[in-house]
């Protein structure tokens, strides 16, 4: 059991060690790359954008009622940001990412491995880590970022409709006490952290696609892995990541 895991292991780290080394291939492949962008960024906005929409309220309903009494109510922008920045936006949309894209990602490599287009593309000599996996890994390196960065924009402003609404916080006042309190280091942190969930949820999904078996049924096992350990190692990237910076 134990010698079958540390397999898997040493499998994986060298499956991710083949696709980074194919990197130096992006020029040759940005037509596919661009697709990828396509399909991992832009048809994942809309979905990115209802669940900060959501988070921005229930941030803002639940940052008042566990201060109340502590903090003024004109300061809840200030928690709500540093919250969306460092927290919020990088694990939730990756979450998310991990539940829509990732799970994609491992079907769609599933299918071509159950039904032999992997071996047959290796047959005439693509080498599959170049063609297939470093695009989809290069284009959510790029895209979850951005995202993350989107997730924060309608995490805030939706908070603040909500705080203007029930709370009758002013734009300004809103928006003035998030300046004074705002460091650069809050938005770098969520960038890195979306960056490196972005490469360990590809990566998970690539490795799960390319080791399906068992036609149909393997290629939903792989789906259910990816997401399952892709959400596993964001929790625990999340806590390394935050412990190095803050």
């Amino acid at each position: 059991m134990i010698t079958n895991k540390l397999i898997l292991i040493g499998n994986f780290a060298i499956f991710t060690k083949n696709t980074i080394a194919q990197l130096g291939f992006v020029l040759k492949r940005r037509s596919v790359i661009i697709i990828q962008l396509k399909k991992v960024g832009y048809d994942s906005i809309i979905l990115i954008m209802v669940t900060s929409a959501f988070t921005g309220l229930v941030t803002a309903l639940q940052a008042s009622y566990l201060t109340k009494g502590f903090v003024p109510d004109s300061l809840i922008s200030v928690m709500i940001a540093k919250m969306a920045m460092v927290e919020l936006a990088p694990v939730l949309t990756s979450l998310v990412f991990a539940g829509k894209v990732g799970a994609t990602i491992s079907a769609e490599i599933g299918s071509m491995k159950v039904t032999e287009q992997l071996d047959a593309l290796s047959t005439m000599s693509v080498d599959v880590h170049e063609f297939i996996y470093m695009p989809k890994l290069v284009a959510t390196l790029i895209m979850l970022p951005i995202l993350t960065i989107v997730s924060i924009f309608v995490t805030i402003v939706s908070a603040f409709i909500f705080s203007f609404r029930v709370f009758h916080i002013s734009a300004f006042t809103f928006f003035s006490n998030m300046k004074a309190f705002f460091e650069p280091m809050d938005l770098w942190i969520g960038i890195i952290k979306a960056f490196v969930f972005a490469f360990i949820i590809t990566n998970i999904a690539n490795f799960n696609g390319q080791n399906t078996q068992n036609g149909a049924e393997g290629v939903g096992k792989a789906t259910t892995n990816t997401v399952v350990y892709s959400s596993i190692g964001i929790l625990m990237t999340d806590f390394l990541v935050a412990r190095i910076f803050l």
